[in-house]
């Protein structure tokens, strides 16, 4: 049963221990997420690469990425993010960020990326960048947070393309 509006949210940093209940939310969001803004072989074939046990343990050890994960009044987990440090000195990467359908609305999302720039805001960083797909909906989502459009960028991504906006925030101290 979702939670109402004024859910008690909770967040906490995951481990590799917690690959599973990642894995099962991205099973859970990727399809909805991207069912009308790119092809179902592009979604499939993007998964397979990006949600694997082995690909997600070396996002996790080789990659720095940082996951966190939400919790809305119950102890089983409805969304996640993920960031990481890019070369440039304090830019850090929103990665990811999911939540289940049947939670979104209820401001699981803000409030994941409210700690995100928490933390990049702890290990010295100032600026938040992320890409979303130009035809994404939640590119309004980003924009509502303050979130600018820096510019386009079209990715590989084997034999597809991601034609995306990179999006950036500067981070007030």
């Amino acid at each position: 049963m979702p939670a109402s509006p004024a859910a008690s949210i909770r967040i906490r940093l995951a481990t590799a221990a917690d690959i599973p209940t990642i894995l099962a939310l991205a099973e859970a969001t990727w399809e909805p997420t991207y069912r009308f803004i790119i092809s179902r072989e592009q979604i499939e074939y993007m998964y397979r690469v990006i949600y694997t046990e082995a690909s997600l343990q070396r996002q996790i050890s080789e990659q720095g990425h940082q996951f966190l994960l939400a919790y809305a009044d119950c102890e089983t987990a409805s969304g996640y993010a993920s960031f990481s440090a890019q070369p440039e000195a304090g830019i850090f990467k929103l990665q990811k960020i999911y939540v289940l359908p049947s939670h979104q609305g209820l401001g699981l999302g803000q409030q994941l990326i409210g700690a995100v720039e928490t933390a990049v805001r702890v290990a010295g960083g100032h600026t938040l960048d992320l890409n979303v797909n130009r035809h994404n909906p939640a590119l309004a989502f980003y924009e509502h947070l303050g979130f600018q459009r820096h510019h386009e960028e079209d990715i590989a991504i084997g034999p597809y393309w991601m034609n995306d906006y990179v999006m950036r925030k500067e981070l007030r101290a």
